[in-house]
Formats: C-alpha cells, sequence, structure tokens
C-alpha cells in the first residue's frame, strides 16, 4: 500500500524545489557543470528552427508531420556521428538521443564502466547515450553539431539528473512521464515514486518556462511494447498531462503506438486531441498546447526486409492521414537489435516518402471513423472521471488509488503495483478491443460491442473464444508471410 498522504498533484514549492535541486546535482559529478543561469543563457541562445516547442507549435499550425527516430550509442564519437547522419541523411525534422539501460535505471558507476570500455575498444557496449557521465558540454556539443531540434529519449523512470544535464546543455525535448513510464519499464518502483520523479522534471521545466524559455515535454503512452487500445493509451496520457500541467508545463506532446488499423488509429488521434483539452478544461488549465505523436509499431517486428519495410511505408501513412503532428520511426532491422545509422536514416526517408503520398487524405466524413472516435471516447471518459472522483480531484492520488483498485490497469505491465488484469486482442477487422477488462470500468454497452467484434474473428479463425487471441495478436506481425496470408484469405 502506497503512503497517499505523500503524493499529491499540488504544483512543488519554489524554495523545497530549489533544495531538491540542489540535492539531485550532487548524485554524480557532471551535475558540478548546470548552472541554472548559464543554462537559460544557453536556451535562449538558440535559434528558433533548433527549438522543439516552436518547431512542434508550427508544424500543428502548418498541418504537418515530422519525421523523428529513435538513437542513441555508448561513446561521444558514435553518438555525435549518428545524429549527423539522422540530420543529413535521414531528413529527421526532431534529431533524438536515446540513453543506455544503465543511465535509465541511475547505475551511473556502471554506466562508466561502460563508457571506459567502449573509448578502449573503439565501438558502443552499450545500448544508448550515457549522457550522465560525459556530462554537459559534451551533450552541448552534440547540440551543435546538428540543425535541428533534438529530444531526450530516456526510457526513464528517474529523469531528474538526465533532464537537468540535457536542458543544460540545449536540449529542447524530453521524452518520458510518471504514470507511462512506471507501469511500463520497471517492477520495483512504486506508482507514487514514477509520478513524484516526473513531478521533478515537470516542475524543472516550469522553471524555465518562468524565466522565459519554453521546453517541449513529451508524454510516452505507447506503453508496454504490446497491444494496446487506443482507450487505454489516451486514458493513461490524460492523467500524465494532468500531472504536468499541475507544475506548469504549457508544452506536452501526447504518444500512441499504432494499432496498424487506419480507421482506429485515425480516430484514436482525433479523440486524444479532443479529450486531452476537454479535461485540461475541467482542471482549469485554457493554455497548454497538447500536439499527438504516432510512433511506428511497437510490437514484435517481422526478420524479413521486405515485409518490415511494409511496416515502416505504412506507419508513416497511418500518420499523416491520422492528422498527427509528428511520427516516431523504426527502421527495417528492428527484428535484429541496434540499427546502424544508415538503417535509420533509411527508414526516415522511407516514412518521410509515405506521410508525402498520404498527405491530403482525411477521413472526417466516413461514418465508421466517427463511430470509432465516438466510442473511444466513452471508453476513455468512466475511467477518468473514476480517477478524479477517487482522489477527490487529485490527479496524483487518483491515480495511486485507482491502480491499487485495477480501476486503472494496463495489460502485461511488469510492475508490482499494476494489477495486469486487461487484456486486449484483434477483433475480426483487425482492430484492438477490450477481450477482458479486469477491473476497469467500462461500460455494458462498450463490452458488448468489443465482446461481439472478437467472437467474429474466433468464429472466422475457427478458435476458441480465449486468452490465445490475445496472444496470438501480439506475435501476429512478426510471422512470415506464409502464415500470415495462408489459409485465412
Amino acid at each position: 500500500m502506497s503512503n497517499e498522504a505523500s503524493i499529491s498533484e499540488k504544483r512543488i514549492d519554489e524554495s523545497e524545489f530549489l533544495e531538491m535541486r540542489k540535492a539531485n546535482l550532487l548524485r554524480w559529478p557532471t551535475g558540478s557543470g548546470v548552472d541554472f543561469k548559464r543554462a537559460l543563457e544557453r536556451q535562449k541562445s538558440l535559434p528558433d528552427h533548433k527549438r522543439l516547442d516552436l518547431v512542434m507549435r508550427k508544424a500543428v499550425a502548418q498541418g504537418r508531420c515530422l519525421v523523428q527516430p529513435r538513437g542513441g550509442f555508448g561513446t561521444f564519437k558514435d553518438q555525435k556521428e549518428l545524429m549527423q547522419i539522422i540530420d543529413k541523411e535521414g531528413l529527421a525534422d526532431i534529431v533524438p538521443t536515446t540513453t543506455d539501460s544503465y543511465t535509465r535505471n541511475e547505475q551511473f558507476a556502471l554506466a562508466q564502466k561502460g563508457v571506459d570500455e567502449s573509448e578502449k575498444l573503439g565501438r558502443s557496449v552499450l545500448n544508448g547515450y550515457p549522457i550522465v557521465n560525459y556530462g554537459v558540454a559534451k551533450a552541448s556539443e552534440l547540440i551543435d553539431a546538428i540543425d535541428k531540434p533534438a529530444i531526450m529519449l530516456t526510457g526513464t523512470t528517474m529523469p531528474k539528473l538526465t533532464g537537468e544535464i540535457g536542458f543544460a546543455a540545449g536540449y529542447t525535448g524530453y521524452l518520458g512521464s510518471g504514470i507511462a513510464y512506471t507501469t511500463s519499464y520497471i517492477k520495483e518502483l512504486s506508482i507514487e515514486d514514477g509520478i513524484k520523479n516526473y513531478q521533478y522534471l515537470d516542475r524543472l521545466s516550469a522553471m524555465y518556462l518562468d524565466h522565459g524559455v519554453e521546453l517541449h515535454r513529451r508524454q510516452p503512452s505507447f506503453l508496454t511494447g504490446t497491444n494496446i487500445p487506443p482507450s487505454i493509451a489516451i486514458i493513461i496520457a490524460i492523467l500524465d498531462l494532468l500531472l504536468a500541467a499541475a507544475q506548469g508545463v504549457k508544452n506536452y506532446g501526447l504518444e500512441m503506438g499504432e494499432t496498424l488499423h487506419l480507421i482506429q488509429d485515425a480516430a484514436a488521434v482525433k479523440a486524444c486531441k479532443e479529450l486531452c483539452q476537454e479535461y485540461l478544461s475541467i482542471k482549469g488549465y485554457h493554455d497548454v498546447f497538447t500536439p499527438v505523436t504516432l510512433l511506428h509499431w511497437m510490437g514484435a517486428w517481422p526478420q524479413d526486409e521486405a515485409q518490415a519495410a511494409s511496416l515502416v511505408s505504412y506507419g508513416g501513412t497511418l500518420a499523416a492521414i491520422s492528422g498527427a503532428t509528428s511520427v516516431t520511426t523504426k527502421t527495417l532491422h528492428e527484428a535484429f537489435g541496434i540499427p546502424t545509422p544508415k538503417i535509420n536514416a533509411d527508414g526516415l526517408r522511407m516514412t518521410r516518402m509515405a506521410i508525402y503520398l498520404a498527405r491530403s487524405i482525411k477521413l472526417d466524413s466516413m461514418p465508421e471513423f466517427q463511430s470509432e472516435v465516438d466510442l473511444i471516447k466513452s471508453e476513455v471518459r468512466p475511467i477518468v472521471n473514476k480517477v478524479l472522483e477517487m482522489g477527490d480531484g487529485d490527479v496524483a492520488l487518483g491515480s495511486v488509488r485507482a491502480f491499487e483498485a485495477g480501476i486503472l490497469d494496463i495489460p502485461w505491465s511488469p510492475n508490482k503495483w499494476v494489477k495486469s488484469k486487461v487484456m486486449p486482442a484483434r477483433d475480426v477487422d483487425g482492430c484492438l478491443r477490450i477481450l477482458d477488462p479486469g477491473n476497469m470500468p467500462f461500460s455494458k454497452e462498450v463490452m458488448e460491442f468489443h465482446t461481439e467484434k472478437l467472437r467474429l474473428r474466433a468464429e472466422k479463425e475457427k478458435q476458441p473464444f480465449d486468452i490465445n487471441l490475445a496472444v496470438s495478436s501480439v506475435y501476429e506481425m512478426s510471422e512470415s508471410m506464409e502464415t500470415l496470408l495462408s489459409d485465412k484469405w
């Protein structure tokens, strides 16, 4: 049971936050390289086209869909080369820095061993860039080596030191949030502590904003890398957004993994945009910018390059038609591990071409599209409303209590504070539906619709209506063409 008395959405007091920062920066020697005055000067010196907050706002105004990959290597040299190739050859609109696993878990001493070994061997032995170990000056060199805005992709529940160093160096974006990452990536950290860790980062972002520097924060509601129905992703996105807004963040993007169903993905983007603003208004926040990003398929990928190329291109098509502000790309080598810089750049160019080809297609006039938007909203509102009710209006407290009760739930979560009773599967049309709601209070009408669609799939494929519908959906996209297009067609 969490210590509920110590969790609240309330904005961290300034004097308290300054003490928190002082303690945080002492945790590793490179923290001494963070000076807030110099950090503000650094941020204000960046040209507009290298500021992610402005680039995202401009993209929304112009109706553009930006492209951004992932990418990180264990040495400064390799990371710099990667970022330059992504920028110039990949034509990325946003350049990432993905951190290594040791950094994500704040095991900086082990990360240093990885740095030393990587430098000695002349190749990366880490699965990302150890930004804390290299420090502010080196991170600044990375920013100066590219001509696009840079975002930190840390995949961490512990963002305090990476955020400080990244912002001080000139990164203008940071991906991560307290609920989404805690329920996705870690077993032992409580929901409460995950929320608190990101309240620090959001309060830091707000401190920059108070001094005239807007930073782009982004929420990763793609969750466990399995089949996540849009409503579950949007529920978590809304709660993380409200927590950030409470700390003073004004520029906050939302991410969702693609379902790979055109109508459902387009409906999800529209529903997410509208619901986020709806709940911001309910909570009294009227000036928060909330662009939506889609991500290429987050589940298992095929080893066949032709099949992978189809997923990459289709991912760009889905993002363009849905009206997403950006799409985070993958590559033809997802099934094999960390891609080379060239393969990463190829994935970007492939996606960009798909966006160009689909740039003028919209689904707004389709009755099926609006029906799916309405369905998603009818799934989201009862859960979010119940969370707010359980917290007496406090999002942080309500979220902790809702996870304890299973009212909030995530499929296949590794976190021991998550019930993981809710179970999704693909229906007869290829949309992601709820097979088992667990304790999540979806309405009777919603569950009847989901069940009927899933039963039709079971009948069509002549298989039992049981958990195997969910399991087979997880591995579906990694299957060979011979398996996918066998007797079913």
